[in-house]
């Protein structure tokens, strides 16, 4: 057995189910889940008549590559989406089987593990776990870049030690953010794009909450590459299907930028075994191509922090976030920094589950940027959402 696996540490949601495995929350009151962000919202009609239209697509083995019907789909929307010039459909842009699969396995594809130094990731801090583990599994060491209020939950790259540059391979960015919803700036952007034209490693750029957002449409990265007059070298973003189309269970999303650095995941994926059914990606083409669901879903998010970030702004100082459709607030003092033994709290009285921000990072540098807080996950459906917040509110109070 691969002996890297006994670095990986249990996931948030396995943590969580251990936490609340013998509490005995009141009977009285029906249990509200905000601790996961799987959306809710119904998959919409056009992408269930398009896999329905396709079925036959199930008689034959799909290519690695993609239709070009879906990576021109895909193009095109990247194009209208960030003003962008249309990206080469067959070079810069690759279907994958949703982000989450295609963050981990762009990462075995491209470490290079062979010196007699142990290469470096850098993820932010609270992050998305799949990082870590794609990190860890590639035989790298994975560097936690704490991210806090005082640079606007912003990775600060300044802690990283000229050492650690020399080993840093890949870097891991999520914008908008999770657990956070910040976006980063056009500056920040440039600050990452110089770090990596010195030192010479790989952004990958996570922006699968991207089409959630409440005024102005988050900045990509392809599209802050344009604007500051780069090309897409040493640069990749991953999307996905699952949050824009409320379509989680398809496993559908793209990875689009740099085509050199595509023509070597593409091969690895070649023998990965990965290609998506040739009916997901009918049904994929239809989505990329309708704004019309994507306008409706962001709507239904407005109106629950609308109803939702009153209720909490005095017992957890909630505010919007820039982006995505979380809620990433602090615990009441009586806690401390125990944002476990809160969620426990809460759970047991009020059958509220959430999930514990100590269980997003990790103590790296100082303490756990996450410890403290909470992430609340408002997908379930607006009168969840809004009873949710009532309990959370009373039993703060």
């Amino acid at each position: 057995m691969n002996p890297l696996l006994d670095s990986l540490q249990p996931y948030p949601f396995q943590r969580l189910k251990a936490l609340l495995a013998d509490a005995r929350p009141t009977t009285a009151l029906r249990h509200i889940d905000l601790s996961i962000g799987e959306p809710k919202h119904p998959t919409p009609p056009l992408i269930m008549a398009a896999l329905q239209a396709n079925f036959a697509g199930l008689a034959q083995y799909p290519a690695t590559q993609g239709t070009p019907e879906l990576r021109g789909a895909i193009a095109d929307w990247l194009a209208a989406r960030y003003g962008i010039p249309r990206p080469d459909a067959a070079r810069e842009v690759l279907p994958v089987n949703g982000s989450r699969e295609a963050l981990f396995s762009f990462v075995q594809a491209m470490v290079d593990s062979r010196g007699e130094d142990k290469p470096v990731v850098i993820s932010p801090n609270p992050f998305y776990q799949i990082y870590e583990g794609a990190a860890l599994l590639a035989g790298a060491e994975p560097y936690y870049l704490d991210c806090r209020p005082a640079l606007d939950m912003q990775p600060d790259w300044a802690q990283v030690p000229e050492t650690v540059w020399r080993r840093t391979q890949l870097v891991f960015v999520c914008s908008p953010g999770n657990p956070t919803g910040a976006v980063m700036s056009l500056e920040d952007w440039r600050q990452l794009f110089e770090l990596s034209d010195r030192h010479g490693f790989i952004i990958a750029s996570d922006e699968c909450y991207s089409e959630i957002w409440f005024d102005t449409p988050p900045l990509g990265g392809l599209q802050a590459a344009q604007q500051l007059g780069r090309d897409y070298s040493r640069l990749v973003v991953f999307s996905s299907l699952s949050k824009r189309s409320n379509a989680p269970g398809m496993r559908s999303g793209f990875v689009a930028g740099d085509a050199a650095l595509l023509a070597g995941y593409l091969l690895y994926r070649t023998y990965h075994g990965s290609a998506m059914s040739a009916m997901v990606q009918a049904a994929s083409a239809a989505a990329w191509r309708d704004e019309s669901h994507v306008e409706a879903n962001r709507d239904q998010y407005r109106a629950k922090f609308d109803a939702v970030v009153p209720l909490l702004a005095e017992p957890l100082a909630a505010g919007w976030p820039d982006a995505a459709f979380y809620l990433w607030t602090r615990i009441p003092a009586r806690f401390g920094q125990d944002d476990a033994a809160f969620c426990r709290a809460l759970f047991e009285t009020c059958h509220v589950t959430v999930l514990p921000g100590s269980y997003l990072g990790r103590a790296a540098h100082a303490d756990n940027p996450g410890a403290g807080r909470i992430r609340i996950a408002l997908v379930a459906p607006l009168e969840d959402c809004v009873e949710g917040a009532r309990r959370i509110a009373e039993f703060c109070a």
